[in-house]
C-alpha cells in the first residue's frame, strides 16, 4: 500500500538523519558510560542506526556509504551470540540489521549471513529446550522466555523473515502454540501468566501473585501478532489458528469499551482477575510497547489470520479513538517509537494498509504534523527505540507514503 506521501515529513527525516551521518560523532556526543554507544544494540546503538540509513539507501533518500558506515560501526566489537542475546541485543541484532540490508538485493553478505545465522540458530534452540523444560515442569514463564525484545518472539520474527520455511522458524512457532495451551496445574491463570513484575524484576511489590502481560513488545500480544503472521503466511504448524483463539479470548475478556473507545490494559493483576475487570488505572497510554498502539496492530492481525470482521471493526475502532482523542499531547508526551508519538504514527500507518476503509489513513496527516512540531534536538538522544534514528523512519515512512523496503519496523512486529 501507499500513502499520499508528506514533503514536511520527508524534509524532517532528512535533516534528522543528516545529524545521525557520523557514526564517530555520534558516539562522541554520549558520555562515556552510556550503554547506547553499545555497537550490537537494536534499541540503542548502532544496529539501530543502521536501520535508518539502510531504509533511506534503499528508497533513494540517502547516501549507501553511511549504511555501510553504520554497519561497520555495528561490527566494531566481536560478535555476542551469549545466553541473554536476543533480537535487540548481540548475534540476532546483527543478524535482522543485515539482513535488511540485503534487500532489496539478496545475496549480498552471503557469508556474513551465514555465520550469524548458526549463532542465531543455536541460541534459539538452546532457548527452546529450556522453555519446553519449563513447561514439562509445569511452571510459569518469565517474560523473557516469549516476549519480544528479549525472548523467543523476537527470536522468531527473525526466522520467519530471514527463512520462512526452515525447521527452526517451525519450531518457534509450534513452541508458541504449546505456551498458549492449558498447565494442568495452573487452573484460573493463562499459561502465559509470569510470576515477575511487568520489569522482570522479581522484587513483585504492586504485583503479589504476578500478572498477565497485555503489551507487543514484553506481553502476549508478541505472540498473538508473531502467530497471526506466521498463519497469513500460510505456514503449516499444527495448532496454529487455535492458539491464535485462545489468546484473542483472553484478551477480549480484558477489553473495555467507554465514552471514548475501545481499549486493552497493558497488564492484568491477580487482583483484576478475582474482579473480573482491570483496573481503570491499568489503561495504557497509547504507545506502541504497551497501548494501543500495539495491541490494536495484534488484534487486528489476528482477525485478518481468523477472518474476523468484527475483531477488525474494534481494532480499527480502537486505533481511531487514540488518533481522535483530544488530550493526546498530553497522554502521549513522548516522540519516540517505544513509548511515543512515533510509534503510534507507525504502528497506524502499518494498521491504515489493512483497514477496512480510509478513516485511519484520513487521521495521519495531522499526527504526523503534531510529531514534527515536537521534534528533539537530533544529538540528545540517537537511538532507535526512543530517539531520533526512529522518529526519523517513521517521518519517512510518512514522508515517501510507501512500505519500507528494509521492513524495519518488522522489529517492532508490525509487519513481518
Amino acid at each position: 500500500m501507499t500513502t499520499r506521501p508528506l514533503p514536511d515529513a520527508l524534509s524532517a527525516s532528512d535533516k534528522l538523519a543528516d545529524a545521525l551521518a557520523d557514526p564517530g560523532k555520534v558516539h562522541a556526543s554520549l558520555p562515556p558510560e552510556d550503554g547506547r554507544a553499545w555497537p550490537q544494540s537494536l534499541a540503542g546503538g548502532a544496529c539501530g542506526i543502521a536501520l535508518l540509513h539502510i531504509e533511506r539507501a534503499h528508497a533513494g533518500h540517502g547516501d549507501e556509504a553511511r549504511a555501510h558506515a553504520w554497519l561497520e560501526a555495528a561490527f566494531a566489537d566481536p560478535v555476542t551470540a551469549a545466553a541473554n542475546a536476543n533480537l535487540y541485543t548481540g548475534a540476532p541484532a546483527l543478524a535482522f540489521v543485515t539482513h535488511a540490508a540485503t534487500l532489496p538485493r539478496p545475496g549480498r553478505a552471503r557469508r556474513t549471513l551465514a555465520a550469524l545465522d548458526e549463532a542465531v540458530d543455536a541460541l534459539t534452540r538452546a532457548r527452546l529446550d529450556a522453555a519446553h523444560a519449563r513447561i514439562d515442569r509445569g511452571e510459569l514463564p518469565e517474560l523473557k522466555e516469549f516476549d519480544l525484545i528479549r525472548g523467543l518472539c523476537g527470536l522468531g520474527l527473525y526466522h520467519l523473515r530471514r527463512h520462512p520455511d526452515h525447521p527452526i522458524t517451525h519450531d518457534v512457532l509450534s513452541y508458541l502454540v504449546r505456551l498458549t495451551q492449558p498447565l494442568p496445574a495452573r487452573h484460573g491463570l493463562p499459561p502465559w501468566w509470569t510470576s515477575v513484575a511487568p520489569n522482570g524484576s522479581r522484587d513483585l511489590g504492586a504485583f503479589p501473585g504476578g500478572h498477565g502481560n497485555v503489551g507487543l513488545s514484553h506481553g502476549i500480544g508478541s505472540t498473538l501478532a508473531l502467530l497471526s503472521l506466521a498463519a497469513l503466511h500460510g505456514l503449516p504448524v499444527a495448532g496454529l489458528a487455535e492458539a491464535i483463539s485462545r489468546i484473542c479470548a483472553w484478551s477480549d475478556a480484558l477489553l473495555r469499551d467507554d465514552e471514548s473507545g475501545p481499549w486493552w490494559p497493558g497488564y492484568v493483576t491477580a487482583r483484576d482477575l478475582t474482579q473480573h475487570q482491570p483496573a481503570p488505572t491499568h489503561r495504557p497510554r497509547p504507545s506502541w510497547c504497551y497501548g494501543v498502539a500495539g495491541t490494536a496492530r495484534a488484534q487486528q492481525l489476528a482477525a485478518l489470520a481468523l477472518n474476523e470482521p468484527d475483531r477488525h471493526h474494534c481494532a480499527e475502532q480502537a486505533i481511531l479513538a487514540a488518533l481522535r482523542d483530544p488530550g493526546l499531547d498530553t497522554r502521549l508526551p513522548d516522540p519516540g517509537l517505544c513509548h511515543g508519538v512515533a510509534g503510534l504514527l507507525q504502528a497506524a500507518w502499518r494498521m491504515s494498509s489493512d483497514a477496512l476503509d480510509d478513516q485511519i489513513a484520513t487521521e495521519l496527516p495531522a499526527l504526523t504534523g503534531r510529531l514534527i512540531a515536537r521534534l528533539p534536538p537530533p544529538e540528545s538522544n540517537p537511538e532507535l527505540l526512543d530517539g531520533t534514528a526512529g522518529i526519523a523512519l517513521a517521518l519517512h515512512t510518512l514522508g515517501t507514503g510507501a512500505a519500507p523496503i528494509s521492513g524495519w519496523d518488522a522489529a517492532l512486529l508490525l509487519i513481518c
